[in-house]
């Protein structure tokens, strides 16, 4: 099967997309029917990020994800406000290299499926699902300039990959936070709260797992990054997707469609009494 990225134009509801409109953007031909495409973001300078997999299976069988020449297992950057599909920016991290596709961002990742931009300061979020130990969520500040390789399949999290070999973690970027599968087996990864309605949560990113229903809320401290359980479990189905509306107020989707916001027992004394999530259209 192939990855698509398709651009639609709006018809004369500017809430539905004219389907007779489709121009695409970008194929890819996959492997395999697992990790096969991911979350497509607009960076603050407006290029399109497309986050793709490593092509499937397990344990990266073709070692896609550390192979540069492929798009597989990356987040690409992509100019598509020209006449072509797209072009390639000239500040990409690879412009100009041998053997190296242009449009490549970062790279050693598994299945980036969600990321996001913190809208105040511009950081990436990159929450990559792991394989069989670790979940993991990288942090790129706003002053990169691409290129960064999260290590898999070298790395698992922080851990090497397979656990029982030796490997050596030079040249990558470790995540700022992991957890192992005894607590969540698939990361969804959220965005950083800027809304104004939950004051306490202004500036922390909030993920969650697919499996567990836990949600953690993530943010920087002076000795690292802070990382605190928000909610053990509400979700009887599987937590697809966060999304964010143009307050800045954050919303959930689980795997039947049903859309939950954030909410706060003002009451509360901690953070993590405060926050539930009530259910709003299903």
């Amino acid at each position: 099967c192939d990855t698509v990225v398709a651009r639609f134009r709006v018809s004369s509801d500017p809430d539905v997309a004219d389907k007779n409109s489709e121009e695409r953007i970008l194929l890819v031909n996959q492997p395999y029917n697992n990790h096969n495409g991911g979350q497509l973001a607009f960076d603050p300078a407006g290029k399109l990020m497309v986050g793709l997999g490593d092509g499937g299976s397990s344990g990266d069988p073709h070692d896609l994800a550390q192979n540069r020449a492929s798009l597989l297992g990356k987040v690409l950057r992509l100019e598509v406000t020209s006449s072509g599909p797209y072009a390639v920016p000239d500040d990409n991290p690879f412009v100009g290299l041998t053997g190296v596709r242009p449009e490549i961002w970062a790279y050693g990742l598994r299945n980036p499926w969600r990321f996001s931009f913190d809208a105040a300061h511009g950081t990436l979020f990159i929450a990559d699902v792991g394989q069989n130990g670790y979940e993991e969520v990288n942090a790129q500040p706003a002053t990169s300039r691409g290129g960064e390789n999260y290590g898999w399949d070298r790395l698992e999290g922080t851990h090497c990959y397979p656990q029982t070999a030796a490997c050596d973690p030079a040249g990558t970027v470790l995540p700022v936070a992991e957890y192992d599968h005894t607590v969540g087996q698939s990361i969804t990864g959220g965005f950083v709260y800027r809304g104004q309605s939950f004051p306490n949560l202004t500036g922390i990113y909030l993920y969650g797992d697919y499996v567990s229903g836990r949600i953690w809320g993530l943010r920087p401290a002076e000795d690292g990054w802070e990382n605190t359980l928000l909610l053990r479990s509400e979700f009887s189905y599987a937590l697809a997707s966060f999304g964010v509306d143009e307050a800045g107020e954050l919303y959930l989707v689980d795997i039947r469609g049903a859309i939950h916001r954030i909410g706060a027992r003002p009451a509360a004394e901690t953070l993590r009494e405060q926050i539930y999530l009530p259910l709003i259209q299903r």
